[in-house]
Protein backbone atom coordinates (compact mmCIF):
# COMPACT_ATOMS: atom_id res chain seq x y z
CA UNK A 1 0.00 0.00 0.00
CA UNK A 2 1.31 3.44 -0.86
CA UNK A 3 2.93 5.50 1.87
CA UNK A 4 1.24 8.64 0.54
CA UNK A 5 -1.57 9.59 2.92
CA UNK A 6 -4.98 10.35 1.45
CA UNK A 7 -3.99 9.04 -1.99
CA UNK A 8 -6.29 6.05 -2.66
CA UNK A 9 -6.50 6.46 -6.44
CA UNK A 10 -4.69 4.78 -9.31
CA UNK A 11 -3.47 6.52 -12.48
CA UNK A 12 -2.35 5.15 -15.83
CA UNK A 13 1.01 6.67 -16.78
CA UNK A 14 1.94 6.44 -20.48
CA UNK A 15 5.66 7.17 -20.86
CA UNK A 16 7.24 8.35 -24.11
CA UNK A 17 4.94 6.68 -26.65
CA UNK A 18 6.51 8.95 -29.27
CA UNK A 19 7.17 8.43 -32.96
CA UNK A 20 10.98 8.25 -32.83
CA UNK A 21 11.14 6.58 -29.42
CA UNK A 22 9.19 3.53 -30.63
CA UNK A 23 10.00 3.57 -34.37
CA UNK A 24 12.42 0.63 -34.05
CA UNK A 25 10.97 -0.86 -30.87
CA UNK A 26 10.36 -4.55 -30.39
CA UNK A 27 6.68 -5.51 -30.90
CA UNK A 28 5.87 -1.83 -31.45
CA UNK A 29 2.38 -2.40 -32.88
CA UNK A 30 1.40 -4.95 -30.23
CA UNK A 31 2.60 -2.72 -27.41
CA UNK A 32 0.79 0.33 -28.81
CA UNK A 33 -2.41 -1.73 -29.23
CA UNK A 34 -2.23 -2.92 -25.60
CA UNK A 35 -1.61 0.64 -24.41
CA UNK A 36 -4.67 1.73 -26.39
CA UNK A 37 -6.72 -0.98 -24.68
CA UNK A 38 -5.51 0.23 -21.26
CA UNK A 39 -6.35 3.83 -22.18
CA UNK A 40 -9.87 2.81 -23.23
CA UNK A 41 -10.35 0.83 -19.99
CA UNK A 42 -9.02 3.67 -17.83
CA UNK A 43 -11.31 6.18 -19.53
CA UNK A 44 -14.32 3.88 -19.11
CA UNK A 45 -13.52 3.53 -15.40
CA UNK A 46 -12.78 7.27 -14.93
CA UNK A 47 -9.18 6.51 -13.96
CA UNK A 48 -6.78 9.43 -14.43
CA UNK A 49 -4.43 9.10 -17.39
CA UNK A 50 -1.20 11.07 -17.50
CA UNK A 51 0.88 11.23 -20.67
CA UNK A 52 4.63 11.82 -20.58
CA UNK A 53 6.63 13.21 -23.49
CA UNK A 54 10.43 13.31 -23.59
CA UNK A 55 12.66 15.83 -25.35
CA UNK A 56 16.42 16.25 -25.55
CA UNK A 57 19.06 17.24 -28.10
CA UNK A 58 18.33 14.13 -30.18
CA UNK A 59 14.56 14.47 -29.82
CA UNK A 60 13.77 18.17 -30.11
CA UNK A 61 10.48 19.42 -28.74
CA UNK A 62 8.02 20.06 -31.56
CA UNK A 63 9.80 17.83 -34.10
CA UNK A 64 7.92 15.15 -36.03
CA UNK A 65 9.69 12.36 -34.12
CA UNK A 66 8.85 14.01 -30.78
CA UNK A 67 5.09 13.72 -31.40
CA UNK A 68 3.05 11.00 -29.72
CA UNK A 69 2.39 8.07 -32.04
CA UNK A 70 -0.70 8.68 -34.17
CA UNK A 71 -2.51 5.67 -32.68
CA UNK A 72 -2.57 7.30 -29.23
CA UNK A 73 -3.75 10.71 -28.16
CA UNK A 74 -4.55 12.38 -24.86
CA UNK A 75 -8.20 12.99 -24.20
CA UNK A 76 -9.69 16.20 -22.91
CA UNK A 77 -8.46 16.90 -19.40
CA UNK A 78 -5.66 14.31 -19.57
CA UNK A 79 -2.43 16.10 -18.70
CA UNK A 80 0.72 15.91 -20.79
CA UNK A 81 3.96 16.08 -18.80
CA UNK A 82 7.08 17.27 -20.62
CA UNK A 83 10.39 15.92 -19.41
CA UNK A 84 14.09 16.06 -20.22
CA UNK A 85 15.34 13.27 -17.93
CA UNK A 86 14.62 9.54 -17.76
CA UNK A 87 12.62 9.74 -14.53
CA UNK A 88 9.21 11.23 -15.36
CA UNK A 89 9.14 12.89 -11.93
CA UNK A 90 12.49 14.69 -12.27
CA UNK A 91 12.07 18.44 -12.89
CA UNK A 92 8.44 18.04 -14.07
CA UNK A 93 4.97 18.75 -12.75
CA UNK A 94 4.07 15.04 -12.52
CA UNK A 95 3.98 14.88 -8.71
CA UNK A 96 1.62 17.88 -8.31
CA UNK A 97 -0.67 16.47 -11.02
CA UNK A 98 -0.84 13.12 -9.24
CA UNK A 99 -1.35 14.78 -5.87
CA UNK A 100 -4.30 16.80 -7.21
CA UNK A 101 -5.87 13.53 -8.36
CA UNK A 102 -5.09 11.80 -5.02
CA UNK A 103 -3.05 9.12 -6.79
CA UNK A 104 -0.96 6.70 -4.74
CA UNK A 105 -0.66 3.87 -7.26
CA UNK A 106 0.74 4.08 -10.77
CA UNK A 107 0.20 1.68 -13.67
CA UNK A 108 3.09 2.28 -16.07
CA UNK A 109 3.35 1.53 -19.80
CA UNK A 110 5.38 2.94 -22.70
CA UNK A 111 9.03 3.17 -23.73
CA UNK A 112 11.90 2.64 -23.45
CA UNK A 113 12.12 -0.25 -21.03
CA UNK A 114 15.81 0.10 -20.25
CA UNK A 115 15.79 3.87 -19.84
CA UNK A 116 12.75 6.01 -19.07
CA UNK A 117 10.51 3.13 -17.95
CA UNK A 118 13.05 1.85 -15.42
CA UNK A 119 13.86 5.37 -14.22
CA UNK A 120 10.18 6.22 -13.77
CA UNK A 121 9.43 2.95 -11.95
CA UNK A 122 12.17 3.64 -9.44
CA UNK A 123 11.27 7.34 -9.25
CA UNK A 124 7.72 6.45 -8.29
CA UNK A 125 8.69 3.83 -5.73
CA UNK A 126 11.19 6.07 -3.91
CA UNK A 127 8.58 8.85 -3.79
CA UNK A 128 6.07 6.62 -1.98
CA UNK A 129 3.96 5.16 -4.80
CA UNK A 130 2.98 1.57 -5.43
CA UNK A 131 4.03 1.04 -9.03
CA UNK A 132 2.63 -1.61 -11.37
CA UNK A 133 4.52 -2.26 -14.60
CA UNK A 134 2.34 -3.53 -17.44
CA UNK A 135 4.24 -6.65 -18.45
CA UNK A 136 3.34 -6.57 -22.15
CA UNK A 137 2.86 -2.83 -22.68
CA UNK A 138 6.44 -1.54 -22.52
CA UNK A 139 9.16 -1.88 -25.11
CA UNK A 140 12.63 -0.95 -26.24
CA UNK A 141 14.78 -1.12 -29.33
CA UNK A 142 17.74 -3.41 -29.98
CA UNK A 143 20.73 -1.70 -28.35
CA UNK A 144 23.31 -4.47 -28.78
CA UNK A 145 25.34 -2.33 -31.18
CA UNK A 146 25.90 0.06 -28.25
CA UNK A 147 26.99 -2.64 -25.83
CA UNK A 148 23.74 -3.92 -24.34
CA UNK A 149 24.50 -7.66 -24.17
CA UNK A 150 20.97 -8.97 -24.77
CA UNK A 151 18.02 -8.65 -27.14
CA UNK A 152 15.07 -6.32 -26.54
CA UNK A 153 12.91 -9.31 -25.55
CA UNK A 154 15.47 -10.24 -22.89
CA UNK A 155 15.67 -6.66 -21.59
CA UNK A 156 11.88 -6.60 -21.25
CA UNK A 157 11.76 -10.04 -19.57
CA UNK A 158 14.54 -9.07 -17.15
CA UNK A 159 12.79 -5.81 -16.23
CA UNK A 160 9.51 -7.64 -15.66
CA UNK A 161 11.25 -10.16 -13.40
CA UNK A 162 13.22 -7.76 -11.25
CA UNK A 163 10.37 -5.26 -10.94
CA UNK A 164 8.05 -7.98 -9.61
CA UNK A 165 10.44 -8.26 -6.61
CA UNK A 166 10.86 -4.53 -6.02
CA UNK A 167 9.68 -3.15 -2.72
CA UNK A 168 10.40 -0.54 -0.11
CA UNK A 169 8.88 0.06 3.33
CA UNK A 170 5.13 0.40 2.88
CA UNK A 171 5.09 0.12 -0.92
CA UNK A 172 5.85 -2.32 -3.68
CA UNK A 173 6.42 -2.95 -7.33
CA UNK A 174 4.15 -5.27 -9.27
CA UNK A 175 4.02 -6.67 -12.79
CA UNK A 176 0.81 -7.69 -14.58
CA UNK A 177 -0.18 -8.27 -18.20
CA UNK A 178 -2.47 -5.66 -19.72
CA UNK A 179 -5.42 -8.06 -19.76
CA UNK A 180 -5.18 -8.46 -15.96
CA UNK A 181 -4.84 -4.81 -14.98
CA UNK A 182 -7.41 -3.89 -12.36
CA UNK A 183 -7.40 -0.15 -11.79
CA UNK A 184 -9.52 -0.57 -8.65
CA UNK A 185 -7.02 -2.95 -6.99
CA UNK A 186 -4.93 -1.55 -4.15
Amino acid sequence: MTTLDGRPNTALLIVDAQVDVVSAAWDRDGVIARINTLVDKARAEHVPIVWVQHSDDNLPSGSEGWQLVPELSPGEGEPLVHKRYGDSFEDTDLEPLLSERRVGRLVVAGAQTDACIRSTLHGGLVRGYDVTLVEDAHTTEDLRQWGVPVSPEQVIAHTNTYWSWSEAPGRKGDVQPAADIDFAAT
